[in-house]
């Protein structure tokens, strides 16, 4: 693998202009450009990497590699996840950036105490809930409501970003830009990951000037992979954030352009306002925990669905001796699969942003899961699988939701020398958002994670669009403790299947004992709504016969996660990355 500096080109004046100080200085002629993306993508089994000190993994290459020295040059967990962050708005920015939202997990070593930040968008206050209607009141076709102003929520990210390196990190926070700024200004190599993805949206990637002109060569072509993209409008974005922080973006330049291209597109405009940048507010949350074995897993609550989803599949199979069986066992999945099926019906009718609708208080109730559990019959698909009823404190009827949630998103696992730890998972939701570009970055179109329909039957959705609220989300950034230490932190993208994708290596890991890099390995086996999904091209296939036999659809297709994962291990850490994306782990 071949090294080089990301700023042998940069002169002392461009990074004092960008705030640098002497300190600044020095950790900046320390940082590196990424191992090439080519060199490290691929469907290969990877292997897991352990370290002594401090670890990042994440998503893509680059961006791992410039974590990695901020945590060298002694730098904290919060400071490498803002030039992590920083990065992969650059190279990844299909999947999260500074246009889009994001949760984390963070452990602080020192005070042995977890929290989590949401900084997931909100939708504007001047968004309605028939905004994804058309005239008629019928919902609007999925990218018809996707691509344009329309989609776009307030973003959280960049003061997600900010405040919480305000009050954990150590180095400069213009340092901490400065990786991403200098790849941003020479160029970086498209991976063919990317390549890919600019390939397969290059009709929606087209629709719009200054999207086209980034993505797209001039005779409208994707960019091969090995091409060197350069980005002069991020260069700019980062150097102004370098100097002014968040409120650049919030009350300032960067902001009023964001606003002005939202709302002035020639189709599909959205209602997205300055009001809306200057009130948006991070929100500290405390984690949602659920028992399985002897440990608590511990993850995002409301408006996530994603840490009660995944402890109500838990809490469902503890309740079979999964233990004996194996990770090509039918029986095993099918269990799994129907506990899923179960938990998703509850996610369904009542998960959502509790700051603006009830939710019941005992979905993971011990016996309530018992219950549910019960319902699973070994060998046979349940015909018809409904919500349950859990306690409440405040019973509301409410209807299922409808609202899709495609994949994309991108996580990333970060341990400093000190033991704080970082777990976040980030997004701009569909690939490529709102195909909408300001500033070098492209535009969430988190709003489409909202019920195009506010009522059913009768009865509200719990996830219906309302001003100012945040949409139900699946994201799960997840850290496993035991005997109050944490043992394990993980995430993936991946739309409404992350909850399954991290689920499953949990299962693999804490139940077959499989290390975390083979559980990551393993073939994806899910089920959601009542269809298995079996990993295309894997050993999994090999159940399809054995599923169909017990009453199953089984669809056999792509199932791209992306986990990365740090075990904690007799005072070492133990890495792992997704051999279906291009990310990778480096430590010390």
């Amino acid at each position: 693998m071949q090294y080089k500096s990301l700023y042998k080109q940069m002169s002392l004046g461009v990074l004092l202009a960008m705030g640098l100080g002497s300190t600044s200085l020095a950790f900046a002629a320390q940082v590196t450009d990424a191992i090439d993306p080519e060199a490290a993508s691929g469907l290969q089994e990877k292997q897991a990497v352990h370290a002594n000190h401090f670890m990042v993994a994440a998503a893509n290459p680059y961006a791992v590699e410039a974590g990695y020295q901020v945590l060298q040059a002694g730098g904290s967990a919060m400071d490498a996840m803002v030039a992590v962050q920083a990065m992969l708005g650059l190279v990844e920015p299909q999947s999260s950036g500074l246009g889009g939202g994001a949760f984390m997990l963070y452990y602080d070593a020192k005070r042995q105490h977890l929290t989590t930040f949401d900084g997931r968008e909100t939708a504007p206050m001047q968004a309605r809930p028939e905004l994804f209607q058309n005239a008629q009141g019928q919902p609007l076709d999925f990218y018809e409501a996707v691509v344009g102003g329309r989609s776009v929520g307030t973003p959280g990210t960049v003061k997600l970003m900010a405040e919480t390196h305000a009050r954990f990190g150590k180095l400069a926070w213009s340092s901490l830009l400065q990786p991403a700024y200098q790849l941003a200004k020479t160029g970086f190599k498209v991976s063919p990951r990317l390549a890919a993805a600019i390939a397969r949206d290059q009709t929606r990637l087209s629709r719009y000037p200054e999207t086209r002109a980034y993505f797209l060569d001039e005779q409208g072509q994707a960019w091969p992979a090995g091409h060197i993209l350069k980005n002069p409008q991020y260069a700019a974005t980062l150097a102004t954030l370098a100097q002014q922080g968040a409120p650049a973006f919030y009350q300032g330049e960067i902001g009023r352009a964001l606003v002005h291209k939202v709302r002035t597109l020639p189709d599909n405009p959205g209602v997205l306002s300055e009001a809306d940048l200057a009130n948006y507010q991070i929100q500290e949350r405390p984690p949602t925990c659920a028992p399985y074995r002897s440990y608590q897993i511990c993850g995002m609550g409301p408006p996530s669905s994603g840490a009660l989803t995944v402890g109500q599949i838990l809490g469902m199979v503890q309740h079979f001796d999964l233990a004996t069986k194996s990770p090509q066992d039918v029986n095993a999945w099918q269990i799994i699969g129907e506990a899923s099926r179960l938990a998703f019906a509850d996610r369904g009718r009542y998960m959502a942003d509790t700051d603006y609708v009830p939710m019941p208080t005992g979905l993971l109730d011990k016996e309530y899961l018992r219950q549910r559990a019960a319902l699973i019959q070994q060998g046979k698909a349940l015909p018809e699988v409904t919500p349950g009823e859990p306690k409440w404190q405040e019973a509301q009827a409410q209807a299922d939701d409808v609202s899709l949630e495609l994949p994309s998103t991108s996580h990333l696992v970060i341990v400093d020398a000190e033991g704080n730890i970082v777990s976040m998972t980030t997004t701009i939701e569909n690939g490529f958002g709102s195909r909408v570009m300001s500033g070098g970055f492209l535009l969430n179109n988190e709003l489409t994670d909202f019920s195009f329909i506010t009522h059913q039957n009768g009865y509200p959705i719990a996830n219906r669009l309302e001003p100012g609220k945040r949409p139900r989300s699946s994201m799960a950034p997840t850290l496993v403790m035991h005997q109050d230490q944490p043992y394990l932190a993980i995430g993936s993208p991946g739309g409404s299947r992350i909850i399954g994708y991290v689920a499953g290596a949990l299962i693999k890991h804490l139940d077959w004992g499989l290390d975390i890099q083979e559980a990551i390995n393993q073939p994806h086996i899910l089920n959601r709504f009542g269809t298995f999904d079996l990993e295309e091209g894997t050993e999994a296939e090999k159940l399809k016969p054995a599923l169909e036999a017990m009453g199953y659809q089984v669809s056999i297709r792509d199932l791209n996660s992306g986990l990365h994962a740090i075990q904690f291990h007799e005072g070492k850490l133990i890495g792992a990355a997704d051999p279906r994306r291009e990310g990778i782990v480096m430590g010390d």
